[in-house]
């Protein structure tokens, strides 16, 4: 489940447990009423009943502008939408699981900034689930085990330029994405570099499927409409794969028409342009 289908889930889920109403329509009315009157944040009623619609109804994924993803998130009480991808917990229900969270003190210059968000879940079929960025980091069972000591036993080695490194050596913190104009690639959520300044919690939906498509002229009717999405800015047409908002503009995405596409992908139209 990505980030925004989680968030928009739990925003419903408090304002069920809150007004205890149970219908899309009466919780978007309470949802709108609550948000201005606690967040000053003004939002539709249609907007919040078509959340509920894409996100708890049809279990589908569609674009949200960053500002009301910040806001939503204050109403379950965090910080902004970044705080919530971070540090949300789900409530597992299944009885024969157990979840830990391994967490330590924040200050410590040691590995706990790599591990102190890291989610175990050990079943009772005594299944191990290893957290993905270990996964893609060909790290195994015992190298997991070891670092876990490493933290509750705070043995580390520490780096003149405050590195931390243990025995699996430097851990990654590839816990935040970048757009590079074409699509989301990983990076250090610490990362400094000027180049990474609008880094975003993981969305590995977004990470794995959604890209701008460079080759605007291999798209046609027959390939693209119902397949693609495109942003129109400034007179500029771009295309996507999938829906969403253009990273580069901060517009929603809208599906490709066949008029779209014979005027601005492989086929050009000679007639009289109509906006869209």
């Amino acid at each position: 489940m990505s980030k925004r289908k989680l968030l928009i889930n739990e925003v419903f889920n408090k304002a069920k447990e809150d007004s205890e109403k149970d219908t899309k329509s009466g919780l978007a009315f309470y949802l709108w009423g609550k948000l201005e009157e606690l967040l000053d944040f003004k939002i539709s009623e249609k907007t919040l009943v078509r959340y509920y619609e894409a996100f708890v109804e049809k279990n589908d994924d569609i674009g949200i502008d960053p500002y009301k993803l910040d806001k939503l998130s204050q109403y379950l009480g965090y910080k902004d939408f970044a705080d919530f991808s971070r540090t949300f917990v789900k409530k597992d229900k299944e009885a024969n699981k157990t979840t830990v969270k391994i967490s330590v003190d924040r200050d410590e210059e040691s590995i706990t900034e790599k591990l102190s968000n890291i989610i175990i879940n050990i079943t009772n079929e005594q299944n191990f689930k290893m957290p993905e960025f270990m996964k893609k980091n060909g790290m195994g069972i015992m190298e997991i085990a070891l670092l876990v000591c490493l933290v509750t036993g705070s043995v580390v080695f520490s780096h003149p330029k405050k590195k931390t490194y243990g025995f699996a050596g430097i851990l990654p913190t590839l816990e935040c994405m970048y757009w590079d104009g074409s699509e989301y690639k990983l990076v250090d959520c610490n990362n400094k570099n000027p180049l990474f300044d609008k880094k975003i919690p993981i969305d590995e939906v977004e990470l794995q499927f959604f890209k701008r498509i460079l080759r605007k002229d291999t798209l046609t009717v027959e390939n693209a409409v119902g397949k693609t999405w495109y942003s129109k800015y400034n007179g500029e047409v771009e295309f996507f794969t999938k829906d969403g908002i253009d990273p580069g503009t901060g517009k929603e995405l809208r599906k490709s028409t066949p008029f779209m596409i014979s005027k601005y992908a492989g086929q050009q139209s000679d007639s009289v342009e109509i906006e869209e």
